[in-house]
This record gives structure tokens, C-alpha cells and sequence, in this order.
């Protein structure tokens, strides 16, 4: 028998995993509908299509603390108040924009919590390049060389 209390793995749960241990949950975000000036027709002046989500980066308990702070950091420009805000309103539809405006969230924030890149580790250019680069020098030395001599004879 299979356990009540233990929530299956959703698709719908799967797409807001922003990391492990880290997923986006459905109670911290915060909805807002508006009209939209967008596509629509007639039906533009009536419906309420334009999506606004917010999600309180610095305050979310669902968050890691290294996590939040990573992602602090990274969004600082996008912040108010430590609250994330995205907007959605290029459909006709209220429902794909509130999908458009949460894969746009759950996008910033894979982002914006993704581990640093490997620092670069300097090397040396190879023998060989270094050889060739010099032998390079050389010729477009001569070169110059006899242009010039040739320039002097014909004076």
C-alpha cells in the first residue's frame, strides 16, 4: 500500500525545481492581473490577461541559504526589496501567460543559483607556437628588409 503522506513527483513539480533541495512552491508566489495593451481584439478592454508574478527571494524559507545568497548577488538589478517581479503579457490567453511568466521566473532562477564557472588556469604558450610566432617575425623582417634596400638602389 502505498504511502498517503509522501507527495508524488509531479511533472508540474519536476518543471519548478530551480536545484536540489530548491523548489519553487506554489504558496510563496503572488499573482496579479491586470489589463493588458497586447493582442486581443475587442476582448483586450475586458480581460484581465496581463500576468504579473512576484516571488520574495529574501524571504522564501524554500530557498538554501547559499543559494539565496548566490542569487541575491546575481539578480541585485531585478530586485525590489528582495522581491522578484516578472511580467507576461504578448498572449491573447491569461493562462499562457502565467505559464510564460513562470517559466521566465523559474528560468531567472536557475540561472541566477547556478554554481560559479572554473576559474581560467593560466598556461604557457607550447614550444612550437612560440617558435612559429617568432619565425613569423623574422620573415616580415626580411621582408621589410630588402624593400627597403630595394627602395635605396632606385634613388
Amino acid at each position: 500500500m502505498p504511502d498517503e503522506l509522501s507527495p508524488r513527483p509531479t511533472r508540474e513539480t519536476a518543471s519548478r525545481e530551480i536545484r536540489s533541495g530548491f523548489v519553487l512552491p506554489d504558496g510563496e508566489l503572488r499573482w496579479r492581473f491586470s489589463r493588458s495593451s497586447g493582442p486581443g481584439g475587442q476582448g483586450v478592454n475586458t480581460a484581465d490577461s496581463r500576468v504579473e508574478l512576484r516571488f520574495d527571494l529574501a524571504r522564501s524559507p524554500a530557498v538554501p541559504e547559499h543559494l539565496r545568497a548566490r542569487a541575491l548577488a546575481r539578480l541585485d538589478g531585478r530586485l525590489v526589496d528582495g522581491v522578484l517581479v516578472v511580467t507576461a503579457s504578448e498572449q491573447r490567453a491569461q493562462l499562457r501567460n502565467r505559464e510564460a511568466a513562470l517559466g521566465r521566473l523559474v528560468d531567472l532562477l536557475r540561472e541566477a543559483t547556478a554554481p560559479p564557472p572554473r576559474s581560467r588556469r593560466p598556461t604557457k604558450p607550447s614550444k612550437g607556437s612560440v617558435e612559429r610566432r617568432l619565425a613569423a617575425k623574422r620573415q616580415r623582417s626580411d621582408t621589410k628588409r630588402t624593400r627597403r634596400a630595394g627602395n635605396a638602389d632606385s634613388d
